[in-house]
């Protein structure tokens, strides 16, 4: 199965995979809850028309925000998406139970809604800001 997942344009801030260590997919409650969460963004702090790459290890997706807080983005890549197509981004995981609700991180799995049916990607590799659109809220660094 081709990997469908996200990548953006390298940039100096651009976020990379964790070459070690990568949390396992024994992660307890109590680990993740304590996860730094440092090596990716909250897509409910990004202003609508954000824009990022996310590459996977098969597949680079372009993700427009639509609305961050609902994760409706616009997400074009892969099989799944050819064309830019409206999909919900639940967030991300290891493969488990856990999820990091609206969470888009490296080195873990996207987790995204379309019309009833469930898509995760590979693991990202990294997120590319395409745009300087400030995160809602805050600035960008």
């Amino acid at each position: 199965m081709a990997d469908d997942t996200l990548t953006k344009a390298p940039r100096p801030a651009d976020l990379a995979a964790p070459a070690e260590p990568r949390p396992s997919q024994s992660t307890t409650l109590d680990a993740w809850a304590k996860h730094e969460w440092t090596n990716g963004i909250q897509l409910e702090t990004l202003a609508p028309l954000h824009t990022m790459d996310v590459r996977t290890r098969n597949t680079t997706y372009r993700v427009v925000v639509i609305d961050g807080r609902r994760g409706d983005v616009l997400i074009t890549g892969g099989r799944f998406f050819p064309t830019p197509t409206r999909a919900r981004l639940n967030g991300c995981s290891l493969g488990g139970s856990c999820l990091k609700w609206r969470g888009l991180y490296c080195g873990f799995r996207v987790e995204l809604q379309l019309d009833g049916e469930t898509i995760i990607t590979t693991r990202v590799k990294s997120i590319s800001v395409l745009n300087d659109t400030p995160h809602a809220g805050e600035s960008v660094h």
